[in-house]
């Protein structure tokens, strides 16, 4: 036990050379908002705007300390590892090669080149991540260059358990969090944060995020053993992995599955953009969760709580911005589509305007294929200001006799037109 704590506190008086610690900042809007006593744990505010730096560096680190020192070092990501990756190799003046999949957008390239200078080379490989990660791990073979991995590994692990020490060090004298909540994706956050605290005494209780669509921590807790998911939504990039690490489950096993809360990508896209309207705070969706999951939780649950959440990532491309703004309308009922039976006659379409209210707004009107003679399928784009104006509108297009469906919660017709 104290050595896992002691490594961790020299890992992090050694990362003082790279970067200063993030700030825990207690935050007054979500405060106010759910009655307790909120403190955000700033890893968006890292030189590369994620924790991913921590793992990497004390990666580096020790594998140099113990003269593990290679020619060449490797990764391989799309996100936030390759950036952290990038940033020590140029601090440590060592080689790196980053695989990245050819989908990777062109913004996270640049960006993880801009990191790394020229000590980084990026090799673009496969349409998805397996296929990219399959050539880093060849490459490394044959070059004798060392795998850095983006979790699964206990100097990974250490070194993002150095949030935790920053933690403690920042609370107000005296104050212990009743509450932390972890975002969760290979785990390393989650293992390295559970095990410091566990380690130096700390008596708080743990609440895991992950996102809807990736639930591998919640599905191996419930079995017992790592379960690698059939499929995997991809919205949130940052915490979307398909089996939990194998180092980070053996740690984290002793939880219970209920302690993992699963977050809609949708809701979630919400958060995203309250964060940003209200604080000024950039999030990739990743980043979100530990505040997202906060809706979860009563208000008499936490009243009177000292919580913290830890804010894992900012690295948002704003050219995401209108899918993270249509999802989070959606959710929040105020933006809905649908199939008509559109009749055709001169008329019909000033008919149908009249129905509308005057906070309704026409986002989208598009002829599909005409289904008779007399009749076209029409997809229809509606947002409004209130979500109860849609009940207005049903009711209208009931007594106009209009035939639709609404197709707004359904995937698989949504993801083909819209």
């Amino acid at each position: 036990m104290a050595g896992f704590r002691q490594g961790v506190a020299h890992a992090a008086r050694e990362m003082r050379d790279l970067f200063p610690e993030t700030p825990l900042q207690e935050n007054e809007y979500l405060s106010r908002k759910t009655g307790a006593r909120i403190f955000l744990k700033r890893e968006d505010l890292s030189p590369v705007r994620s924790y991913k730096i921590r793992g990497a560096f004390n990666f580096f680190r020790k594998a140099l300390a113990h003269g593990e020192a290679a020619e060449v070092f490797v990764c391989a990501s799309a996100g936030n590892h390759a950036q952290g990756f990038a940033w020590v190799c140029r601090h440590l003046q060592r080689r790196g090669v980053i695989f990245m999949p050819v989908t990777t957008p062109q913004q996270k390239i640049d960006k993880t080149r801009m990191f790394g200078g020229d000590k980084v080379e990026i090799r673009l490989v496969g349409d998805f991540f397996d296929d990219c990660y399959h050539a880093a791990q060849d490459f490394a073979a044959e070059s004798g260059g060392l795998m850095v991995p983006p979790f699964d590994h206990k100097d990974i692990i250490e070194g993002q358990a150095t949030v935790a020490w920053e933690i403690l060090t920042q609370l107000p004298e005296g104050l212990v969090p009743d509450l932390m909540i972890l975002p969760v994706g290979g785990g390393g956050l989650s293992a390295g944060i559970t095990r410091y605290c566990a380690d130096s005494g700390v008596d708080t209780r743990f609440l895991f995020v992950e996102p809807e669509g990736a639930p591998s921590l919640k599905r191996s807790l419930a079995s017992g053993k790592r379960v690698t998911l059939a499929s995997v939504d991809n919205f949130v990039d940052g915490a979307s992995v398909a089996e939990i690490g194998k180092e980070n489950f053996r740690l984290l096993k002793g939880f219970g599955e209920e302690q993992v809360k699963l977050v809609p990508e949708n809701r979630l896209c919400a958060t995203i953009i309250e964060l940003l309207n209200v604080e000024g705070i950039v999030l990739e969706p990743a980043g979100a969760l530990a505040i997202d999951a906060l809706k979860d939780l009563s208000r008499k649950e936490i009243k009177g709580k000292t919580i913290v959440l830890v804010v894992s990532g900012g690295n948002f491309d704003f050219e995401r911005l209108p899918d993270v703004k249509e999802r989070a309308l959606r959710f929040e009922g105020l933006k809905k589509y649908f199939v008509f039976r559109f009749p055709q006659r001169p008329g019909a379409l000033r008919v149908f305007l009249d129905m509308l209210g005057p906070d309704d707004d026409i986002t989208r009107f598009e002829y599909l294929k005409k289904s008779a003679r007399n009749f076209g399928s029409v997809l229809i784009g509606i947002e409004t200001k209130d979500a109860k104006n849609f009940d207005h509108l049903r009711k209208r297009f009931a007594e106009g006799g209009w035939a639709y469906q609404d197709i707004t919660e359904n995937d698989v017709l949504a993801g083909l037109i819209i």
